[in-house]
């Protein structure tokens, strides 16, 4: 029976993916072969020796500390792509919202309380309108930095908007490629696509290489009169040099889901409560996309969409499963691979597959491993976690 601890409210749809004759789910379960989690912050927490994962229900995994989690050899899931479409919708919104200003006319109109006569409101309101007329973005051109999961479908969603759409990602991933229609025009930098955007949008992880990637310098590029959206993280834009580009008039307006101080009370700035991924229906994608990796990885060791693992899958072919992180150096393989033939257990099928300076490895065997083997491979140098499946 395995066993997954929970924190959160995680979607019932997750949570009714688990088999109750297979597992044992919940928020006090006593030894966890897993964590399932949303918002919850595991810095400096204690967890259990038995888990062996961490499965977060969304994309950030900024609440994991997952570099110490690496060097334990705990894999950590996230739910990419789960949550894409109530972010597109979102970014639709902000596109209309920073084109025409339906803030400020949903606001005048709420402030007429002192009014109570149809008669006079309607002639009122046909004068003042045009204080809050703007442009449409159809035939404008959107610039979306990041072309994977969510970066992909927005292009696609600009271009049925009659939008002309250029995109950046010197990284995008094969499968992001199939996504991403053909009429999207690939820019070979960043600054290339600042130039020419009247819209643009940000699709990136929060990692180090996109840390302040919009800044002083970069928004020297942008074409005067553009429009910033950021629904990625909070991390990838300067809120200083955003400022500073809205004080100057280069960027007309800035819309995004990571309010700061400096922002508030600015008309060039909508600022939302980080709302992205706020749907029903993202939560639950997010809780069954993370149920799922988690279910596979606890019985059979195959790893999709970790932060800290490679993406490894071997389908069973019989005989028993040892699966085995480890640091990735040489002779770790080989010397597990020789605690295997001298107990003269036969191989039947391995994947073994590397990510920075970890490896990942599935070998199934045509005997069951008595556990002193299990402990040998244990003991091997550079050997992270075993299990035996």
């Amino acid at each position: 029976m395995y066993q997954v601890l929970t924190y959160n409210q995680i979607s019932s749809k997750g949570l009714d993916r688990f088999p109750r004759d297979m597992y044992t789910v919940g928020s006090d379960v006593d030894k966890p072969d897993a964590i399932l989690l949303r918002s919850q912050k595991l810095h400096g927490e204690h967890i259990p020796e038995s888990v062996v994962a961490v499965a977060r229900a969304g994309a950030g995994v900024n609440n994991i500390p997952v570099a110490e989690y690496t060097h334990q050899g705990l894999v950590v899931f996230n739910t990419p792509g789960a949550n894409a479409n109530a972010v597109k919708e979102l970014v639709a919104a902000g596109l209309f919202l920073a084109s025409r200003d339906i803030f400020g006319g949903m606001n005048y109109v709420q402030s007429l309380t002192d009014i109570d006569s149809p008669e006079t409101m309607s002639p009122l309101l046909e004068k003042e309108k045009k204080r809050f007329a703007g442009s449409e973005i159809h035939g404008k051109t959107l610039g979306v930095v990041g072309l994977g999961a969510i970066g992909a479908i927005v292009a696609n969603m600009a271009l049925e908007l009659g939008m002309k759409v250029v995109g950046y990602d010197p990284a995008i991933s094969v499968e992001a490629a199939w996504r991403l229609s053909s009429a999207v025009e690939k820019m070979d930098s960043l600054e290339a696509l600042l130039g020419r955007a009247d819209y643009i949008t940000l699709h990136v992880p929060a990692i180090e290489a996109t840390r302040h990637l919009i800044n002083d310098e970069t928004l020297a590029r942008v074409r005067p009169g553009a429009r910033l959206l950021n629904f990625a993280r909070e991390e990838v834009v300067d809120t200083g040099a955003v400022v500073r580009s809205l004080d100057a008039q280069k960027l007309a307006a800035y819309v995004t889901d990571f309010p700061a101080p400096d922002l508030l009370g600015r008309k060039d700035v909508l600022l939302l409560p980080h709302i992205g991924a706020s749907t029903a229906e993202a939560e639950e994608n997010c809780a069954v996309m993370a149920a799922d990796q988690l279910m596979d990885f606890l019985e059979n060791g195959n790893i999709r969409n970790s932060v800290n693992f490679p993406p490894t899958h071997m389908a069973r072919n019989g005989g028993f499963r040892i699966t085995f992180s480890n640091n990735n150096v040489p002779k770790v393989l080989g010397n597990v691979l020789a605690i295997l033939a001298d107990s003269n257990n036969n191989v039947i099928d391995l994947v073994n597959k590397s990510r920075d300076d970890v490896a990942y490895n599935i070998i199934d065997v045509e005997t069951l491993p008595e556990e002193s083997i299990i402990e040998a491979i244990r003991q091997v140098d550079g050997v992270l976690r075993v299990r035996l499946l």
